[in-house]
């Protein structure tokens, strides 16, 4: 399953950046070893069901510690047997728009 997520605390910093607290949460995701991409919206991390649910969970764990109130918003493609999709969804596309 592919798993898009962004996690977004109550806190910011004095100029309004809440970027320590998304790098605290994509940094849990990347040690969890799972295959992910960041880009300016959402985290987007490729596994099976409950390994991809835990990792969401510890990184709003990790915001939640630094900040009383944390958004989630959550969008899966769930599709078993299927694996590499983080990036083979992408080149199917691009090479459509290449022919």
């Amino acid at each position: 399953m592919i798993v898009a997520f962004s996690i977004s605390p109550t806190t910011a910093d004095d100029t309004g950046s809440v970027s320590e607290a998304v790098a605290a949460a994509v940094r849990v995701v990347k040690e969890s070893g799972l295959p992910y991409e960041l880009n300016s919206m959402f985290t987007n991390v490729e596994g099976e069901w409950d390994e991809v649910m835990a990792v969401v969970k510890r990184a709003v764990d990790v915001v939640a510690a630094a900040s009383p109130r944390v958004g989630l918003v959550l969008k899966a493609d769930i599709r078993p047997g299927w694996e590499g999709q983080l990036t083979a969804k992408v080149e199917r596309v691009h090479r459509l728009l290449d022919e």
